[in-house]
C-alpha cells in the first residue's frame, strides 16, 4: 500500500520553482504523479523528480511568456514577492482579496 502524503502547497497559492526562473499560481493538485511516462522520461534522469509525492498545476509565468506547468513538490518554492501573477488564466479563475491572496472564483473547480 502506498502512504499518501499530504500537499504542501494549496489551491490559490503562489510558488516559484527551486531551479528555474518561474512562477505561477497553484489551480490544481494531484496527490502523485499523473502525467504520461513520455513526459517524465524526457526530464533529465540527474533532475527528474519522484512520482511518489504531490505535483502541482500552475498557470506559470517566466520573463517572456505565461504557459501552464506541472511541477513536483521537491522543485517549487512558496513566493514571497506579494507581486500579482500576470498570466490571463488567473483572472477567468481566482480573484485577488485586500491581502493579495488569490481566492477561486467558483466554488466547484475540475
Amino acid at each position: 500500500m502506498t502512504k499518501m502524503r499530504n500537499a504542501k502547497y494549496t489551491i490559490g497559492q503562489v510558488v516559484k520553482h527551486r531551479l528555474f526562473s518561474f512562477r505561477g499560481v497553484v489551480f490544481d493538485v494531484d496527490p502523485e504523479f499523473n502525467n504520461t511516462e513520455e513526459w517524465w522520461q524526457a526530464i533529465p534522469a540527474e533532475t527528474r523528480p519522484r512520482k511518489d509525492q504531490p505535483f502541482y498545476h500552475l498557470f506559470a509565468e517566466n520573463a517572456e511568456t505565461e504557459y501552464v506547468a506541472y511541477v513536483s513538490e521537491q522543485n517549487l518554492l512558496p513566493d514571497t514577492s506579494d507581486t500579482p501573477v500576470r498570466h490571463p488564466q488567473v483572472a477567468e479563475v481566482f480573484e485577488r482579496d485586500d491581502s493579495g491572496a488569490y481566492r477561486p472564483r467558483h466554488s466547484q473547480l475540475n
